[in-house]
């Protein structure tokens, strides 16, 4: 049985890839910054799947010592750590750039960049000494090059990461650890309709891109799962929106009367 550590998996696209590992038949460590987050969720897997299955842990990845102790709490219970996906990220406030609060530049930065640096070095580091492993981080909008109005600092985080992913394949090289990069597309999140509330101008331009591009977590989640786990090669990109995929978009995109935000 393959034990899989999530973190920032208390809802969103994290929420549904512990969901789907668990349906493969996986025991999941869920993780997220809040106590309340984490116990309902993990109530919520345990009644579906066995608490034998389930393990949930408050973790801000901003703390080194939180995630570590993700780690050391998930191996005295599951024995081991098979793999290791840095999922935790937030998103920044539609606007511009000169608009944003120094508390929301420093808490993007700290929880996706830092948060995913701790989490690699921490898993790299149990894995090494226990032989095995895979390590995973999670892309996103921006990690390509491409630019969207009003999301400037995710984008920026996420390019950084795109950066790391693929510095840190490189030094694993030789290693028994396999390190890769998860590319989702543009999922319909909590996160991602928050940006309804703050900035309804600018969150037109978005509904339109994520109604032509754009997936909800059930389709991606399941998918995403199962490459994770077939996969054996490092340094690979599980990359769900590819240009065959992309080109079927928007070649359909006329006759396709359902839209993943009305």
């Amino acid at each position: 049985m393959k034990v899989v550590v999530i973190t920032g998996s208390t809802r969103g696209l994290g929420l549904g890839l512990a969901q789907a590992f668990l349906q493969m038949g996986c025991a999941v460590s869920i993780s997220g910054r809040t106590a309340e987050y984490v116990r309902s969720s993990t109530e919520s897997l345990a009644r579906q799947f066995g608490r034998d299955r389930v393990l949930g842990c408050v973790c801000d990845v901003r703390d080194d010592r939180q995630v570590q102790n993700l780690w050391d709490t998930s191996r005295q219970v599951f024995s081991k750590v098979d793999i290791w996906i840095n999922n935790a990220g937030i998103s920044n406030p539609l606007g511009k750039f000169w608009d944003q609060s120094e508390g929301t530049m420093s808490d993007l930065v700290d929880t996706n960049i830092l948060g995913s640096m701790y989490g690699s070095k921490t898993a790299l580091r149990g894995m090494l000494t226990q032989g095995y492993g895979a390590v995973y981080i999670m892309l996103g909008l921006g990690s390509n090059g491409r630019m969207q109005d009003g999301l400037m600092l995710y984008g920026t985080s996420k390019s950084a990461l795109r950066y790391f992913t693929r510095a840190l394949a490189e030094e694993t090289k030789g290693t028994s650890i396999v390190v890769g990069a998860l590319s989702p597309g543009m999922v319909l999140t909590e996160m991602l309709a928050s940006h309804r509330r703050t900035s309804p101008q600018t969150w037109e331009n978005v509904k339109r891109v994520l109604n032509l591009f754009g997936e909800r977590v059930e389709t991606v989640a399941p998918w995403m799962a199962k490459r994770i786990l077939e996969n054996k090669k490092n340094g690979v990109e599980i990359r769900w929106l590819t240009f065959p995929r992309l080109i079927g978009r928007l070649a359909t995109y006329p006759f396709n009367r359902s839209r993943v935000v009305k």
